[in-house]
């Protein structure tokens, strides 16, 4: 099994249980240049928010979007969003990737937006 199907394993097992759950997921997923969020519903069918470094208001905001500068800001950014839409309560769904580093930061700065999780 090579790196990215034992990831995709461990990110359905989540979603999975999220899915059990029945509340909004919020979703990163993450690339060495860009990073990405989105607020699903819980199964997934339809994006109520989302932000990513890829954005021209978040872009211009960063020297560099593949670090933990621009993970901050997407999680203030998605947090943000996604208030202003009502949610505050989210199940946070790391796609599998490792909780550290831009992870981490994103999600941080997320409940400091406000979002419960």
């Amino acid at each position: 099994m090579d790196k990215k199907a034992a990831r995709m394993r461990r990110a359905a097992k989540t979603r999975a249980s999220i899915r059990r759950l029945g509340i909004h997921r919020l979703t990163v997923h993450r690339t060495p240049r860009h990073i990405y969020a989105q607020i699903t519903t819980a199964n997934g069918a339809k994006v109520l928010v989302s932000a990513a470094t890829v954005q021209a208001e978040i872009r211009d905001r960063v020297k560099n979007t593949g670090n933990i500068e621009a993970a901050k800001l997407v999680g203030a950014m998605i947090a943000q969003k996604a208030v202003a839409a009502g949610i505050e309560r989210v199940a946070f769904d790391r796609s599998g990737f490792a909780y550290h580093g831009r992870v981490k930061a994103l999600a941080e700065a997320a409940r400091e937006g406000g979002l419960k999780f």
